[in-house]
């Protein structure tokens, strides 16, 4: 096979597997991985040690003498309301609710994705019989899928750093696939996917570099301008440091006091600079039904929340994304937004919440003590 065909190839092996998009970039220097080590040198990563990788600087650097990577892609989306949807009413009631981000709402979309990622693998060792090395990642390995999955024509890197399709818009998981054969790069014009009538045989790809999408973004400041903690600070650059992802998620100390009141009922990550994106305005739903909003994950109440205890969160958790922030950040982070519930006197929620609040403010725990305490406070002195 040339590296034509093995693209159109993997294409529709990809689609064969339910991926929503897949497209190819040849492994070589991409400009955007130069801005890694300034972005690193300005502190944005904040506690996430583990994007200091070198590694991270080049594929080839991940996978000795690669030459190309595959990226496919999976819609998460719903026909759920976004989190700026009427936030107030679903904010202060007489059960405050919190907001786990999108992507946390069904199945762990490290198993989804990783399944079908290693089935793709899998059939290439049988399809393409010469040696070769593969190794495929999903969110966990030294490897910037965006900037990937930008390179293979799959969307543009957009002022809130996240990749955009203009067709799917930017709700989208992405895995990559790095192997030591020679794929023909895709490119913006053939994606995301060929009409379904169209022959494989019929489908053309350049063995010239990649063509990347063009940045739709044009003048738009609408993810900037929402974003509560001023996290992006620049266009497409993000202090994680301020973003509420990190510090629902990532942090894993006390949350800074300063960014506790603009958290708002965040308590599982953050969809805000998606949910306002024109792009994802028409976003299709996705047909995964892994990916479907379990029971108790679309808007929790918080006081469900912040009550779990260790055994309930990691029943709660199984299989979930939400493992990543461990129950004393998911208590926390319970703690912050019941805080900011706006709940006042005489809802029946009051005086529970503030009860609850202040046997929490007793933990032995020092990191759930001291939100509860700030929450309690916030509560009790809303000025």
């Amino acid at each position: 096979m040339n590296p034509a065909e093995r693209t159109t190839w993997i294409v529709e092996h990809a689609r064969d597997l339910a991926f929503d998009l897949c497209g190819v970039a040849k492994v070589g220097d991409w400009p955007e991985l130069a801005w890694l080590s300034e972005w690193l040198a300005q502190g944005y990563a904040g506690e996430m040690k583990y994007l200091h990788d070198t590694r991270r600087a080049a594929p080839s650097q991940v996978l000795p003498a690669a030459r190309s990577v595959i990226v496919c892609a999976l819609n998460y989306n719903t026909s759920h309301p976004y989190s700026t949807e009427d936030a107030a009413a679903q904010h202060i009631s007489d059960a405050p609710r919190g907001w786990i981000s999108r992507y946390a709402w069904g199945d762990d979309y490290h198993d989804v994705l990783g399944a079908r990622l290693d089935a793709l693998a899998d059939a290439m060792r049988v399809h393409f019989p010469e040696p070769h090395n593969t190794k495929w990642y999903v969110d966990t390995g030294p490897v910037s899928e965006r900037i990937a999955a930008q390179h293979a024509g799959l969307g543009w890197l957009a002022k809130n750093t996240l990749l955009i399709n203009p067709k799917l818009g930017s709700w989208l998981f992405l895995g990559v696939i790095l192997t030591t054969l020679d794929f023909a790069a895709t490119n913006a014009a053939a994606l995301p996917w060929p009409d379904p009538e169209s022959a494989a045989r019929d489908l053309t790809w350049t063995d010239e570099n990649e063509t990347p999408a063009p940045d739709l973004c044009g003048q738009c400041t609408l993810c900037i301008d929402a974003c509560p903690t001023g996290a992006i600070v620049e266009p497409y650059v993000l202090d994680a440091r301020r973003c509420i992802s990190y510090l629902t998620i990532e942090l894993r100390v006390a949350i800074p006091e300063e960014l506790r009141s603009p958290m708002g009922r965040q308590v599982f990550g953050c969809d805000i600079c998606q949910d306002v994106c024109p792009w994802n305005r028409k976003a299709p739903v996705t047909l995964e039904p892994r990916l479907a909003a379990r029971e108790k994950r679309f808007a929790p109440e918080l006081e469900w929340l912040a009550a779990l205890t260790e055994d309930e969160f990691r029943e709660v958790a199984r299989g979930s994304p939400l493992k990543r922030t461990k129950w004393r950040g998911l208590v926390r982070n319970a703690c912050v937004a019941l805080g900011n519930s706006g709940l006042r006197p005489p809802s029946p929620a009051y005086a529970r919440v503030i009860t609850l609040l202040g046997r929490l403010a007793d933990s032995p725990d020092a990191i759930i003590a001291e939100h509860a305490t700030w929450a309690l406070s916030k509560l009790r002195s809303p000025a």
